[in-house]
């Protein structure tokens, strides 16, 4: 893996809104007659998407600062000072669950939330191997039991999220079908004939296009998820990927979605990658000089940063950094000693980045 994948000819990547299924007042799912663009505006972080217009309801998904996010209706809630005005009005996302108006940046004219008009959501059916099927309240195998579905129950489904890889009857995925309550069933124990539409609210991960905090912004959920499936400190995954990518800029990242410079070997991906692609780039062993490498492909950010998470775990010879998974720089230094990569400068590049913009804090 090489630490220069930034030189790498730059490019953008853009990210697509998406449009998910509203809850109605009576909990189903539809979308709604007229929906209202509209933009999140924080003092940096993500905004939380929450079950229900109050800030101590449960929080189901996040919209990064600048996103873009589609709102079906309005209705009254907690009150919240936000960064845009203090506002009562919590905005009904067109994928499932509310924002405060008071983080929402939009000139038009919001309805009321009522009766939803035109019901849309996606009959599915669930398929183990004859025990039940586990309803979790995140897109994660670590989420809470919130019910069970019995092995051939039926579901409805409203939008799928990217979360934990899930090795399951039907396949193997990281897609999370999120259901009319606004809980999760992994996609891997689903038979669904149409393909639902991306959440509106979840993070979708961190893009060449964001200013310098919104691409941090955007990295914490990811990464924090990873400390929590994987244990590699989130501020040393957040550093590598501002390094790696070049603030996601680079050309494997902007066509390839690769935020970390993880190789194929011997041409496999990994389970989780979804191809290779052969890149120009440069190595240092110690004397640098220039060559090609096969790197992966992702379909997903957040497939990405969960590779780079299971990466570090299933090779041994980085097993002794995860004897300081609390100490981010003596995890960082032991997987660069381990041949993380072949910079002699890589460890201070990465914690000048960890201290510059406090990741520690993420850690906590």
């Amino acid at each position: 893996m090489s630490s220069k994948i930034g030189r790498l000819l730059l490019g953008t990547l853009l990210t697509t809104a998406t449009v998910g299924a509203t809850l109605g007042a009576g909990g189903n799912a539809a979308f709604a007659a007229n929906t209202v663009t509209a933009s999140v505006r924080t003092n940096g972080d993500a905004l939380n998407l929450r079950s229900s217009p109050t800030p101590h309801a449960t929080v189901i998904g996040h919209a990064a600062n600048g996103a873009r996010i589609t709102i079906a209706c309005r209705t009254a809630g907690t009150s919240v000072s936000g960064a845009v005005r203090t506002s009562d009005q919590w905005d009904r996302l067109a994928g499932g669950g509310y924002v405060s108006h008071a983080y929402v940046v939009t000139s038009a004219t919001i309805a009321t939330c009522g009766q939803p008009t035109t019901v849309s959501t996606y009959p599915a059916t669930a398929k183990t191997e004859g025990g039940p099927l586990n309803v979790r309240s995140s897109p994660s195998a670590q989420g809470s039991v919130a019910g069970t579905v019995a092995n051939g129950g039926r579901i409805t489904v409203t939008c799928a999220a990217p979360g934990s890889y899930v090795n399951g009857t039907v396949r193997s995925t990281s897609q999370w079908d999120r259901l009319t309550n606004g809980n999760y069933v992994s996609h891997a124990y689903v038979v669904l004939s149409a393909s639902p539409p991306t959440c509106a609210g979840v993070v979708a991960g961190p893009v060449g296009t964001q200013t310098n905090a919104q691409f941090i912004a955007a990295s914490v959920a990811p990464a924090q998820r990873g400390y929590r499936e994987f244990k590699v400190p989130a501020s040393v995954t957040i550093a590598q990927a501002i390094l790696e990518s070049g603030w996601g800029r680079s050309t494997l990242t902007a066509n390839d979605r690769n935020y970390f410079g993880i190789k194929c070997f011997n041409a496999s991906p990994g389970p989780i990658a979804s191809g290779c692609h052969t890149y120009a780039t440069t190595e240092c062993t110690p004397t640098c000089y220039a060559t090609e490498a096969s790197f992966r492909t992702y379909g997903s950010i957040l497939n990405s940063f969960r590779d780079h998470g299971r990466f570090l775990t299933t090779n041994s010879r980085y097993r002794p950094a995860f004897a300081y998974t609390t100490d981010a720089d003596s995890f960082l230094y032991q997987i660069w000693k381990a041949g993380y990569a072949t910079s002699p400068t890589y460890v201070a590049n990465v914690s000048n980045l960890m201290r510059q913009y406090d990741l520690y804090r993420y850690d906590r």
